[in-house]
């Protein structure tokens, strides 16, 4: 890896680590508000354009189909010439999409901005990654990790607040993405002011090592079975996110007989509840010996709790605080799992293995997403939290191999 001229005093290192930390958490925890940027009006356009669930997961799975393709690409292009532009580019498509969103007239609009949000989405993982993995020093690159990932959550967990907010002041739905178009400029604005601290050097134009090694061709780490097995966790936990964040509030809503606007907060729960368990989860993996255990242990807890939720007799609130609580077992494991990428990653590949793996997190949206409105569409609002739990148990068990596959290289 190349080296940045990075401040060498500790105090300057520190507040150069934190900045950078603080800086691209800012444009991770955007690019995950817009990840919601149509699911909290999903009721909304159900009514007004006569849609039906199964129709409403498919504008999900666009999202996520281009950003998962983008993602893959993007982090070849992350490698070979930095990741600030990449950032830059994205908060200007968000933008874009949200005027889309703000635009749209029916089926057809609302796809185009999910298309324009998730093509904004794709160089997020690969560019946030190669910045913090440069950048910041080892001693803080677990709280970076960590910081990462509760900017995400509170990223998810805003957006159904500010929907929530401007249709509670009775204007049109149109006014909440003439708001999330105005955060994208701002966050925009920011990026641009504190571009130092964004800065990376590529690796694929590197020259061919001083002794005259050949370079690796680029897409050897395919070869890595640890690559795959990463990948396939991050499919699978996320289809369960895919299920929970996009129809949580309407499967509840079916099951107590309420509005699914009055439980939308269902979403915002479970991500600050996911947000505490990362900031915990950053100090775990610092200490941890074995990164699959303490994923093991924290995925366990909220399939313990999903599968919970659905019991008989639940009142509706104590539903969603258990579904809520969740998210604390799903944090835990976040820092552990970006770890367990890092460790799985060829030196000087960095953007291309987090855009690999992280394209099984749009992948995982992209599928679960329809298959959870055609189960409320069907009439099994339980099945959505089952399917989600199935879905730990089975990311739980790819943690498991990663450790295995790489023990055995």
């Amino acid at each position: 890896m190349q080296t940045l001229a990075l401040p060498a005093d500790a105090p300057n290192r520190s507040r150069a680590d934190w900045t950078t930390i603080g800086v691209v958490g800012l444009a991770h925890g955007t690019s995950h508000f817009f990840h919601l940027l149509l699911p909290p009006l999903f009721p909304v356009f159900a009514r007004e354009f006569g849609l039906s669930w199964a129709e409403l997961g498919l504008l999900v799975s666009v999202f996520y189909a281009v950003s998962g393709v983008g993602q893959a690409l993007s982090g070849f292009v992350v490698d070979r010439h930095g990741a600030r532009p990449a950032l830059m580019v994205a908060m200007s498509l968000f933008a874009l999409a949200s005027l889309a969103a703000g635009l749209a007239q029916g089926y057809v609009g609302l796809m185009l901005a999910a298309a324009l949000a998730g093509l904004g989405n794709a160089p997020m993982h690969p560019a946030d990654f190669s910045i913090l993995n440069q950048r910041v020093s080892h001693e803080r690159i677990g709280h970076a990790y960590s910081v990462h990932g509760i900017s995400g959550n509170l990223g998810w967990a805003l957006m159904p607040v500010l929907a929530l907010a401007v249709l509670g002041t009775g204007a049109s739905w149109r006014y909440v993405y003439l708001a999330s178009a105005l955060v994208a400029l701002l966050v925009l604005s920011l990026l641009v002011l504190q571009r130092e601290h964004l800065q990376t050097q590529g690796h694929a134009r590197k020259a061919a090592g001083a002794a005259g090694a050949p370079e690796a061709h680029p897409l050897a780490f395919l070869r890595l079975p640890s690559i795959w097995l990463c990948f396939s966790f991050f499919l699978f936990t996320t289809a369960a996110l895919a299920s929970l964040q996009s129809f949580a509030p309407a499967a509840l809503a079916l099951l107590h007989g309420r509005s699914a606007e009055s439980l939308n907060l269902v979403v915002t729960a479970y991500m600050l509840c996911g947000a505490l368990g990362m900031l915990l989860g950053g100090f775990w993996v610092v200490r941890a010996r074995r990164l699959e255990r303490n994923i093991a242990l924290a995925l366990l807890v909220a399939m313990a709790l999903l599968l919970l939720a659905t019991l008989p007799g639940l009142s509706a609130w104590a539903a969603v605080a258990l579904v809520a609580l969740a998210g604390i077992g799903t944090g835990l494991a976040g820092p552990s799992r970006d770890l367990l990428v890092k460790q799985a990653a060829p030196a000087g590949a960095t953007g291309r293995v987090y855009g690999t793996v992280y394209s099984g997190l749009d992948i995982g949206f992209a599928v679960a997403a329809p298959v959870a409105g055609a189960l409320l569409d069907a009439g099994s609002p339980r099945a959505v939290f089952w399917v989600a739990a199935l879905a730990l148990g089975l990311a739980l068990l790819a943690a498991q191999a990663v450790t295995w596959a790489s023990r055995r290289v």
